[in-house]
């Protein structure tokens, strides 16, 4: 299947529960990433890969009604849930189903484009992060997040699933921590290669914890994560999960509150056109 193809059907089934099963991830991780961006009324602000509008409604309340707040995203489940929820806010946007890849939108449209957690699930960032430059007016900015390290004992969790895992798989967890998505400099790059200046790196960390291995589980499954338990064959579940329980359980002693989880470092790399 085509990654794109891949990703568009995962991202479709977790749409309905996706950063809504009571785990601190996305959100501290979006507030941030606005904050940074520091959009300012009237701004026109594209946000790629929106899913449930993490950054995008929190980019609405900031242009406000003489600005414009755009979200594109591949999964049509993520597209309608979004446009739902911004309606409820009482928030002004405009959610496309699109790809991330290369937007079919108008160049020189935007004063900013935003991108949360997206480009390690592409199959080309550089050429990705050129077509965002395009579509920005001179001197437009982009931020994006992506992951750095995290809680090195979170490893034995995470390796349980490293069997069943395609080399080539695009996923936070596999290429997301590969190539330019490594280090800063990596990613600072990547930025550079693509056209934009005056680029700079933030970093912060967010504490991810869970209330149980069944939570831990039910987090997964409402994320990219997902994708993992999918590749398991049906006769290694029950093993996979009863290991995966015991290394989430044993995290406990790991984290100074006591509670089972990790602590998520997360880059924000930022530049202009």
């Amino acid at each position: 299947m085509d990654p794109r193809e891949r990703v568009r059907a995962l991202f479709d089934a977790v749409a309905e529960t996706y950063d809504r099963v009571g785990v601190e991830y996305l959100q501290p991780i979006a507030e941030r990433l606005v904050r940074e961006l520091a959009p300012a009324a009237g701004d026109r602000v594209l946000d790629v890969g929106c899913g449930r509008g993490a950054v995008l409604l929190r980019v609405a309340a900031a242009v406000g009604p003489t600005g414009t707040a755009t979200g594109l995203d591949i999964a049509p489940g993520m597209v309608a849930a979004t446009a739902m929820e911004a309606e409820s806010a009482g928030l002004e946007t405009t959610v496309l189903l699109g790809d991330a890849q290369q937007p079919d939108l108008p160049a020189g449209s935007f004063d900013a484009i935003t991108a949360s957690l997206v480009l390690f699930f592409l199959p080309d960032p550089a050429t990705a992060l050129r077509a965002w430059r395009d579509l920005l007016v001179e001197g437009g900015r982009v931020a994006v997040s992506t992951f750095g390290a995290y809680t090195p004992g979170w490893t034995t969790v995470d390796e349980v699933f490293n069997p069943y895992l395609p080399p080539d798989m695009h996923d936070a967890r596999t290429s997301g921590r590969r190539g330019p998505f490594a280090s800063d400099a990596g990613m600072e790059a990547l930025f550079a290669e693509a056209g934009l200046r005056d680029v700079r790196t933030v970093r912060t960390v967010v504490p991810v914890r869970f209330e149980s291995a069944d939570h831990w589980r039910r987090w997964t499954m409402s994320v990219g994560q997902r994708a993992f338990w999918g590749l398991v064959p049906d006769e290694d579940r029950d093993e996979v999960q009863a290991r995966a329980y015991a290394a989430v359980e044993a995290t406990r002693g790991q984290n100074a509150d006591g509670r089972m989880g990790f602590d998520q470092q997360v880059r924000y790399t930022l530049g202009r056109r």
